[in-house]
């Protein structure tokens, strides 16, 4: 699995920590240092079944100054700016080799990748 991870997040480390004690192999992907290019970010959102403006941070400070909110829903003008705006993906996102990935921010959430 791979998780697209960022130290500074408490959901981030929650998700390392759980994957972590359920023994579950996986590897951090610093997003902000390495992010994903758009073919990727393509990638992950149809293993989540979403659309980029589903896993955008729109509340972030950012956000508001990029003026999201106005954005059309058109999927290459989303993958345009979370590829140039990393810090607004959702995190962290998992990515298991089998094609399947959630946005890993709850509980029951984490219980499903994990298992327990």
């Amino acid at each position: 699995m791979e998780v697209w991870f960022n130290p500074s997040c408490s959901k981030s480390r929650a998700a390392r920590d759980r994957l972590d004690d359920a023994g579950i192999e996986h590897t951090l992907r610093r997003y902000l240092d390495d992010p994903p290019t758009a073919v990727e970010l393509r990638a992950a959102l149809a293993a989540l079944r979403h659309e980029p403006w589903d896993v955008a941070r729109t509340a972030d400070p950012l956000a508001r100054e990029l003026g999201v909110a106005d954005l059309p829903h058109d999927p290459d003008v989303w993958i345009r700016l979370l590829v140039e705006h990393p810090q607004l993906i959702q995190r962290p996102i998992v990515l298991a080799g089998d094609g399947r990935a959630w946005v890993a921010r709850d509980d029951e959430t984490l219980r499903e990748i994990t298992g327990a």
